[in-house]
């Protein structure tokens, strides 16, 4: 093998999953910059490259350096440290005082850092925050690139490398090679097999008691998320030995030590069925069918009003005329301590709601209300006058404790606590919430049941109204204001399991059907409406009023394809940086895809791309009043956000909707999906596809069944 030695000028392009890079090196005795093509964990500008490897010429690009093997050491050169220390590996460190860092201190200046930091503060503009900033980012990066050679070294990817330091920290590899599977279950982004690849290199037996357990809780913590709040013994097993392509007594045996160790739960439910639990979605299950039920006893904190005469006193004040499905509800709210008020679009829930509000502020209640999402807040503090707060914010994480501020120890201070889309509520969240209610308040709980359930496990609506254990007013008369809109007829066509009602040519409608047998024509019908026509006609901003709501997130037709095809046409120059195979841009729509308490933004929160700071290596993000800052490394948790998926839509409202449905989506389609989107919308639903799609997802009624045991909960306690 050829050898060569030289010091990188610019990484000219480098793949994060794989670690490809294309370099641009000097070496002595040529001229010119030698182009040298290789994989390594980590590259920065300025260090010194050693490679065996060989030449080539390559057709399109000349001669270069093809390395088999890289090493990389610290650069010595003063030219090679500034080039280093500027390439934006250590926060605070730009070009500016790269230079002055290696004026002050020479070769001398990584010492200076490693070991004496307090020297720092001599060079001009390192101020005593920016000289801890400098330290603190240098001890990071060295832990972080032992974890890249380490990940590297086992053939994985090394971009999650930040994030398995910010949970383990220093002991990061010590704890990975103790049990290579606590990756799957503690860092997103990196699942089973790749946990699985690294244990077997360093030898753990396929067959392994350790591999055998770790697979089982993959399992059902995969189950957990598609929505189980428990699963069924034997077809767990199933599912285990499938996956990990082991005999049946192996996974059996790892099952009965996890039961006995009590990192799972078995019970028999009251269909005689074996099911297994994550202990914390049992404990659950448990905790908000007790509170419910301890709730629901004692005195409502309404005072005793003469129904009649503030029924009466209420449409004075709103100069409107209660239904008597209304009526009936109100009664119910002043008397019950704990209800349901459920129906779909128009049949009157916030009038209710507030009808509710206006009774209860009268009497001098203290009031809270809230919602799953910041965007399903903002609607319910619209409508109500009053201060609506998500879920995550009325209860107020503790970042330094962990758990929320509010729990059964510390409950809210409120007499009367209303949810609202509270179909979006998982299990988990909704015990949290339960806990944390006062015993003498009261909770009217609205949402529409035939939306989709949570992203998370269970199904707390649905299974609350099931239970027949509280009060459930129904509403269904669509009212008359409310049926003059197609959405919302069509919506309810829709859930009965009819075809919507279509304009006729030239109709002015405010549900549009556009029929597209094929997905790339689909993609540029959609891509015309966006850009031109319906910002034409309907006076909607592309960027803030239209969203695209796909039922999946694969295909031409599914979120990431359209992202990529939006971001280009609505957004297309500007201050970039690209990280996990993704362009982020100054101007972008983005939506969080996990819970960052840390931060205090929620899955489903969207948000714009205010900055870029390539010296800080940081973006930042405006969701609606405040920034909230991301490093680079942590960019796996933004996902572009022109097209979402209906699931991530939940508890929305945007101007106009634009559904693009495809027989490309058969696995998803189904009636409660098509259902949810629809009634996203406020003023125009245009849904692009073919007809054939539609039906089908109209006629299919059966939601994916969910294996929990709510309902069995609700009825013991009660």
């Amino acid at each position: 093998m050829d050898k060569l030695d030289g010091q990188i000028d610019r990484v000219v392009f480098r793949n994060e999953e794989n670690g490809f890079c294309v370099l641009r090196v000097k070496v002595r005795g040529h001229k010119e910059l030698i182009t040298v093509t290789g994989t390594v964990p980590t590259i920065n500008s300025g260090e010194w490259m050693s490679a065996d490897g060989e030449w080539l010429m390559d057709p399109r690009h000349g001669r270069q350096f093809k390395a088999e093997q890289m090493r990389m050491s610290k650069p010595e050169t003063l030219e090679g440290i500034e080039k280093y220390l500027a390439s934006g590996m250590i926060k605070g460190i730009g070009k500016e005082y790269a230079s002055r860092l290696v004026k002050t201190f020479g070769r001398d200046v990584f010492d200076v850092i490693e070991n004496s930091s307090g020297k720092l503060l001599k060079v001009e503009g390192i101020g005593k925050m920016r000289k801890e900033s400098i330290k603190q980012a240098w001890d990071e990066q060295k832990s972080v690139r032992q974890i890249m050679s380490f990940l590297f070294s086992h053939g994985v990817s090394t971009t999650r490398a930040f994030r398995i330091h910010k949970v383990y920290g220093e002991k990061a590899i010590e704890i990975v090679q103790r049990d290579p599977y606590c990756l799957a279950r503690d860092i997103r982004g990196i699942g089973f097999l790749i946990a699985d690849q690294i244990a077997m290199k360093l030898g753990i037996a396929k067959d392994s008691d350790l591999r055998a357990r770790a697979g089982i809780e993959f399992v059902l913590g995969e189950l957990t998320s598609n929505g189980h709040s428990a699963y069924q013994r034997e077809d767990l097993l199933g599912r285990t030995v499938e996956m990990l392509e082991v005999d049946y007594e192996i996974i059996a045996k790892a099952l009965d030590h996890s039961l006995q160790n009590e990192r799972l739960i078995q019970r028999t439910d009251l269909r005689g069925r074996d099911l297994i639990y994550l202990p914390k979605l049992y404990f659950a299950e448990i905790a908000f069918a007790k509170k419910i039920q301890a709730l629901e006893k004692g005195k409502h904190p309404c005072p005793e009003i003469k129904f009649d005469k503030a029924v009466e006193w209420v449409q004075q004040q709103s100069g409107i005329t209660l239904a008597d499905s209304q009526r009936g509800a109100l009664k119910t709210a002043v008397e019950s301590k704990v209800m349901v008020i459920t129906g779909g679009p128009g049949v009157g829930k916030t009038t209710l709601v507030n009808s509710i509000l206006k009774i209860f502020r009268a009497k001098k209640l203290r009031v809270a209300l809230c919602a799953p999402t910041g965007r399903a807040a903002k609607p319910l503090a619209e409508t109500t006058g009053m201060e609506a707060k998500t879920i995550h914010r009325l209860l107020m994480y503790n970042p330094h404790k962990g758990g929320f501020v509010h729990n059964g120890e510390n409950p809210l201070e409120c007499d009367v606590l209303i949810v609202d889309e509270s179909s979006m509520i998982d299990i988990v969240l909704a015990s949290q919430l339960t806990e944390a209610v006062p015993h003498h308040a009261a909770m009217i709980i609205v949402g529409d049941a035939d939306q989709l359930p949570s992203v998370g496990p269970g199904r707390v609506l649905q299974d609350l109204i099931h239970s027949e254990t509280v009060p459930v007013a129904h509403l269904n008369e669509v009212f008359r204001q409310a049926a003059q809109s197609k959405i919302i007829t069509n919506a309810h066509l829709i859930n009965q399991g009819q075809m919507p009602e279509l304009p006729e040519d030239k109709e002015v409608s405010d549900f549009y059907f556009v029929e597209a047998d094929d997905p790339d024509k689909a993609v540029k019908i959609i891509s015309k409406m966006v850009s031109r026509s319906v910002p034409e006609k309907f006076r909607f901003s592309p960027m803030d009023e239209i969203q695209i709501l796909t039922p999946m997130q694969k295909g031409e037709l599914g979120a990431r394809n359209l992202n990529q095809v939006f971001q280009q046409l609505l957004n297309p120059n500007g201050d970039s940086v690209e990280r996990f195979g993704m362009v982020y841009r100054v101007g972008d729509k983005v939506m969080q895809t996990e819970n960052d308490y840390d931060k205090d933004v929620y899955n489903g929160d969207i948000g714009r791309i205010h900055k870029i700071d390539e010296e800080q290596r940081e973006l930042s993000v405006k969701y609606e009043d405040r920034l909230v800052v991301y490093d680079f490394r942590e960019l796996d948790e933004l996902v572009l956000s022109y097209a979402i998926t209906i699931h991530k839509s939940q508890g929305s409202e945007y101007p106009c909707v634009i559904i693009p449905l495809h027989t490309q989506h058969y696995v998803l389609l189904q009636r409660s999906l098509i259902y949810t989107a629809v009634t996203r919308a406020k003023k125009l639903v245009i849904v692009v596809g073919t007809k054939k799609a539609l039906g089908l997802a109209i006629t299919r009624a059966e939601s994916r069944e969910r294996v929990t045991t709510l309902t069995d909960r609700l009825k013991e306690f009660s």
